[in-house]
């Protein structure tokens, strides 16, 4: 079994623990120290070593999750995690838990990556198309890729809608090598 698929495991049990009113927390308090384990070597380190004791790596996520203002249920969804020497997933259960809670939204996450950095307006735009195009509320990631040249591309779930320079480029390429 993958990380991922381990990951969505333990957000769904985590899901289910949770009321309507705890959720965005939650969300919040996982997204904030999965991201932190994803950037911070010496907190990864401190969770996967086995040369650090069950009560040490539980104080530091103790103290983070305070920090992080999690709901109890975190600290003690947490604990379960540690005891399983799980904890070093923690950004994929965040990411698997974000889409849980997405979901009970119904909002579609969208990605659209273009080959300059988008301004407010272009960003707002974009998404209030991508909102009333598909008729519900969206989630869109920007991100920046210069290899594009120019020209956006957008994913939605498996779905890649490609108007951008190198997916022309690309794309011609394949026809002129087939024939």
């Amino acid at each position: 079994m993958n990380k991922s698929t381990i990951g969505r495991r333990y957000a769904s049990a985590l899901f289910q623990l949770l009321d309507e009113s705890g959720i965005e927390p939650a969300r919040k308090a996982l997204e904030g120290i999965g991201r932190g384990l994803s950037e911070t070597p010496a907190f990864k380190h401190v969770l996967a070593s086995p040369v650090f004791k069950f009560e040490e790596k539980h104080a530091v996520l103790d103290e983070i999750s305070q920090q992080a203002q999690a709901p109890p249920v975190i600290r003690d969804f947490f604990t379960q995690l540690l005891k399983k020497n799980r904890a070093i997933l923690l950004p994929e259960i965040a990411e698997a838990f974000a889409d849980l809670a997405d979901q009970k939204k119904n909002i579609q996450k969208v990605l659209v990556t273009s080959a300059k950095d988008l301004g407010t307006t272009e960003q707002q735009h974009i998404q209030s198309q991508l909102s009333q195009t598909l008729k519900h509320d969206v989630g869109v990631t920007f991100e920046v890729d210069p290899k594009l040249v120019a020209g956006l591309q957008i994913k939605i779930g498996s779905l890649v809608f490609d108007n951008t320079v190198l997916g022309r480029l690309t794309s011609l390429q394949a026809q002129l090598t087939k024939g």
